[in-house]
């Protein structure tokens, strides 16, 4: 495995972009995915996670701590869950309050982020690959995001095996640009759930949850890695789409149909249906393009910190481990 010497400010901006992706999934309908693949570390984080397995511990007991970090990219992984926890830590309570009091302003906010985010994507499919299996595959991604981001909450479960399978589904979401991992949860019935275990340290459930994300992240990295390196243009296009399909959930006027069921922390979910802004009570219209154009503005700032990062000047190489 080929892993990455960084220097401490490279550490330091690594741990940034985990913070951004740990806000991006606080938010249902928003994938931490999105902004790896902007940032520039999408393909280091598949085949990190696609490199752990039996094979990790083997090492770890038989050549020691030191060599196992290195050999597997620990580091990377270490400085991304560092920048996730902290994010959860510090923007939580900030992201639910806005989604709570200030919907539209948030929603335009990734509504902008998301629809920059794709020009992003499709520029690294070369042109002369833009034929009809590259546009296939593109409707399907899209189609398939449509509709998951259109199917009503489920009411919620919380036995043990029933967060185990939540657990590795969600995963497998958070990881793919477009479709959030927390937004599957609540479409399964379980995004409540996983909130009230972590709030009442309920480790039962959090283990079962935790054990079947590990087990859905490693199973599933490894295949997606796969399909990266051999049918990249395809898999670009497919997550592409996927990203115009999740525009349907950020939309940021919405109205909401009826109550489904109420969360154990009191919160009511609804079943809601995109509007005109026209017909929304309060559209917000100049402070919702603001949002959007500020949105937009991030997946540039990430994009520059990207090929910075990436360019022969930025004090990282890669070396054999």
């Amino acid at each position: 495995m080929m892993t990455r010497r960084r220097t401490p400010k490279a550490w330091v901006r690594l741990g940034l972009r985990g913070m951004a992706m740990g806000a991006a999934d606080l938010v249902p309908g928003v994938s931490g995915g999105t902004v790896a693949f902007i940032a520039g570390i999408y393909e280091e984080l598949l085949d990190t996670l696609g490199g752990l397995g039996a094979g990790t511990l083997r090492d770890l007991f038989k050549e020691g701590p030191v060599f196992t970090w290195k050999r597997y990219n620990l580091g990377f992984l270490a400085a991304l869950v560092a920048g996730i926890g902290l994010s959860v830590v510090l923007l939580a309570g900030a992201l639910h309050h806005l989604l709570e009091h200030h919907p539209v302003l948030l929603w335009s906010f990734f509504f902008g982020l998301v629809a920059a985010s794709v020009p992003f994507m499709l520029r690294d499919i070369p042109r002369r690959s833009f034929r009809a299996p590259v546009f296939a595959m593109l409707g399907i991604g899209a189609g398939t995001a449509w509709w998951l981001t259109g199917l009503p909450p489920l009411m919620q479960g919380n036995h043990p095996a029933f967060l185990f399978g939540s657990g590795a589904i969600a995963i497998c979401a958070m990881i793919l640009p477009g479709i959030s991992g927390s937004f599957i949860l609540v479409i399964l019935g379980a995004y409540s759930s996983v909130i009230g275990a972590l709030k009442s340290f309920d480790l039962v459930r959090i283990v079962a949850f935790a054990s079947g994300a590990l087990t859905g992240l490693l199973g599933f990295s490894k295949g997606l890695g796969w399909v990266f390196r051999r049918h990249r243009e395809l898999a670009m296009a497919l997550l592409s789409g996927f990203l115009i399909g999740s525009l349907r959930k950020l939309w940021p006027w919405k109205e909401n149909l009826r109550a489904l069921f109420t969360h154990s922390d009191g919160r009511v979910e609804y079943l809601q249906a995109n509007i005109s802004p026209a017909a929304h009570s309060d559209p917000q219209w100049w402070l919702a393009i603001v949002s959007m154009a500020a949105g937009a503005i991030v997946v540039t700032g990430l994009g520059a910190l990207s090929r910075k990062d990436n360019s022969p000047k930025s004090g990282e190489t890669s070396t054999a481990a």
